[in-house]
């Protein structure tokens, strides 16, 4: 698949989640866990609950982190992940899952989903030396080109040369062109661009974007044009969005049934049919579960009639709730009836809020009982849109506070920036033999590290 920052092709928040006001009452919890929250959506042998609420982490173990590795500091939790991709794996038994990977590229996060099953789609140069490098079988693995500069695509027509089994997807003429031009003779897909699209919001809606994708009644030519130049036509690709929700399906399955259209015009004998990602997760407390075997019966349904094997690339739907990232309150203000409490995590540790208008839950980790009030939580950026959430029910806000932002897992980290040259945050991944630190917090050498100056700074 492909596509920009939220999962499978695209990226960002909900119209609905776009509004970072407005929190549930869950959203305050001060550090209780709330049970019924935790199993919403139904729970399978394997996979876990369907939901996995930002109430459903345990205080207790998240408070002792913080104190070990500092703030701001993200959390991932492995045996979630795993999880996630049972529960989806039951909904698709007859697909073939691809993760995608700029969701969330952390080598612990990869090898995880390696062990699991998953394969890899890869949006860039680097993510695709990021899988081949945790392991990933290259039969497994795709490039997706976008627009990609030439050293991406000699860098992708070495591994290809090297390692047959890999799929190059691309989603232009000029695309196909240019991997002609390199000697390209290996597996190709071919990403259509459906004309329809769905998601948490217009930014994510790549279905309807014009960026992503050949136009569908263009693709048999494009295909045609693939072959002549000896490539090895094996796939159709497509994505509708990120973020989709139980009532966007219709979009899905036109997206689907579209591809199937292209198919049995075309005449080819396709090995596969990838219908992208974009699985949605519930970031509010008490939305509703994306219910999977139902997204994989429309997908099935409009796919009736076409011999080849199903593919999925989800990236959100795998990671999203097995992460929380932690900060700390340092600043209190009460300007005009409002609470804002400044923490050290801001738009350059979770850029969603700020970019996209997303909503992620905060909750307040701590221990004693106080009332409730509506607070902003606000970073340390300096920019007017460095707002992780406004108008959120949270305990009194005080100096030294512990708060968790939730859903925290997929597009957190990996869109982190150095801006206002702030060092990134660290990772800790947690499994059933503990914890382990798997991203040292980066120091300011680390930031200038590619000038000549680097490493002449003192550490903040």
């Amino acid at each position: 698949m492909s596509g920009d920052a939220d999962d499978g092709a695209s990226g960002a928040s909900d119209a609905d989640a776009a509004v970072d006001g407005g929190a549930d009452a869950d959203d305050g919890a001060s550090g209780a866990s709330d049970a019924d929250a935790a199993v919403d959506g139904g729970a399978d042998a394997d996979g876990g609950p369907a939901v996995r609420r930002l109430s459903a982490w345990d205080a207790d173990d998240l408070r002792p982190l913080a104190d070990a590795y500092g703030t701001p500091l993200y959390v991932d939790d492995r045996s979630r992940v795993r999880e996630n991709y049972a529960r989806l794996a039951e909904a698709f038994p007859d697909a073939e899952v691809l993760f995608a990977m700029k969701a969330n590229a952390g080598g612990h996060v990869l090898r995880t989903l390696r062990d699991a099953g998953a394969g890899a789609e890869c949006a860039s140069a680097g993510e695709l030396a990021r899988a081949l490098d945790a392991g990933f079988d290259p039969a497994d693995v795709h490039y997706t080109a976008v627009n990609p500069p030439d050293a991406d695509l000699d860098y992708a027509r070495r591994v290809a040369d090297e390692h047959p089994a890999l799929t190059v997807t691309a989603g232009a003429r000029d695309t196909v062109e240019r991997l002609a031009e390199r000697g390209f003779a290996g597996r190709f897909c071919l990403r259509v661009h459906p004309g329809v699209g769905a998601g948490h919001s217009e930014s994510v809606s790549t279905g309807k974007d014009a960026k992503f994708g050949v136009p569908a009644d263009e693709a048999v030519d494009v295909l045609d044009r693939a072959a002549e130049h000896g490539f090895d036509v094996v796939g159709l690709h497509a994505h509708a969005g990120s973020g989709i929700t139980n009532d966007q399906l219709d979009d899905h399955e036109r997206v689907v049934s579209t591809l199937a259209d292209v198919a049995r015009e075309s005449g080819r004998d396709f090995e596969f049919v990838d219908v992208g990602g974009g699985f949605g997760v519930p970031y509010r407390e008490r939305e509703d579960a994306l219910d999977l075997d139902r997204v994989a019966e429309r997908t099935r349904d409009a796919l009736t009639g076409v011999d080849a094997t199903l593919m999925v690339e989800p990236g959100r739907y795998l990671v999203a709730d097995a992460g929380v990232l932690l900060t700390e309150v340092n600043t209190v203000k009460r300007v005009g009836g409002a609470v804002i409490a400044g923490a050290d995590a801001g738009m350059t540790t979770l850029v969603r809020p700020a970019m996209y208008g997303s909503y992620h839950p905060i909750r307040s980790l701590v221990e004693e009982s106080r009332a409730t009030e509506e607070v902003s939580v606000v970073g340390p950026v300096c920019e007017s849109t460095d707002v992780l959430g406004e108008a959120r029910d949270l305990p009194a806000p005080e100096r030294g506070d512990l708060l968790a932002v939730g859903n925290a897992g997929a597009y957190g980290v990996e869109m982190a920036s150095n801006y206002n040259s702030r060092p990134r945050p660290a990772v800790v991944a947690l499994d059933d033999e503990g914890e382990e630190l798997v991203r040292r917090r980066e120091t300011l050498a680390d930031v200038t590290h590619a000038e000549d100056t680097a490493g002449t700074y003192p550490d903040p």
